[in-house]
């Protein structure tokens, strides 16, 4: 069995940083980079790049709301083509930088509340996956699993690859549970590990209001601004590999 560790990195701004991105990538296998709409700078953007590239990790650009002070955790109402537009010239600035690091942007992870919002409209998310099938037709779509993105991308033809949460909780719907309610948050590194080798080896996904639900995986995110995410990182890590998981990048298979 493979699996995939992603991570959102490249998330501070200036000379505020979130999270200890240089150990995240010496763990996980893909890097959702911040692409200066909800975080990330120029600058955080080439040495965020630069980390992965060294490390060989794979890139995806994480485009979200512009949305400095809410962390892109607000759904700003938005007519769908202008979302589409916000998303493309994230990934475009996100390429430039990448082209002088010498690295390929090769998916794009949606970022918080657009995440959310892409994975309930169908509209939305149809204009995302347009916007980045014309930006490059190779690149591929991450998206939250069962989600109304991840069939977006697939009935457009664009690649697309299925991620589930180390450190989120879920609704039977296959939503996450939000983040100002009880059950959100998986804190503990040995309890996160645990539900993940149940799931790996049953396919169910507990949630917090129902019987487990069936989801699918190709790779599992460890959110890099959370709390002890560096060791809930390796503790998942070690533990998958220990029962012989492979942990590689889905776009290396």
């Amino acid at each position: 069995m493979h699996i995939d560790l992603n991570s959102d990195l490249g998330e501070g701004l200036g000379p505020w940083s979130m999270g200890d991105d240089a150990q995240m990538l010496s763990i996980v296998t893909s890097a959702n980079i911040a692409c200066g709409g909800h975080a990330g700078d120029p600058e955080t953007m080439f040495e965020t790049l630069t980390l992965a590239r060294d490390n060989g990790v794979v890139v995806g650009a994480h485009p979200g709301y512009n949305d400095l002070t809410g962390f892109g955790r607000r759904v700003i109402p938005m007519p769908v083509d202008e979302v589409a537009r916000m998303v493309a010239a994230q990934i475009g600035a996100l390429q430039a930088v990448a082209s002088l690091v010498g690295v390929g942007i090769s998916y794009v992870k949606l970022h918080g509340a657009l995440a959310n919002l892409a994975a309930q409209d169908r509209d939305v998310a149809d204009a995302i996956v347009a916007a980045v099938g014309k930006i490059n037709q190779d690149m591929a779509v991450l998206a939250i699993s069962g989600t109304q993105m991840e069939q977006a991308a697939r009935a457009a033809g664009t690649q697309v690859f299925s991620e589930i949460f180390a450190d989120r909780g879920y609704l039977s719907s296959g939503q996450l549970v939000p983040r100002d309610q009880p059950g959100a948050m998986i804190h503990d590194p040995a309890e996160a590990a645990a539900r993940l080798i149940s799931f790996l080896e049953t396919g169910l996904m507990p949630v917090v209001d129902g019987d487990p639900i069936k989801l699918a995986a190709h790779s599992i995110c460890v959110h890099g601004d959370s709390a002890g995410a560096v060791d809930m990182a390796r503790e998942i890590r070690a533990r998958l590999s220990a029962e012989g998981v492979q942990i590689t990048s889905f776009m290396h298979r």
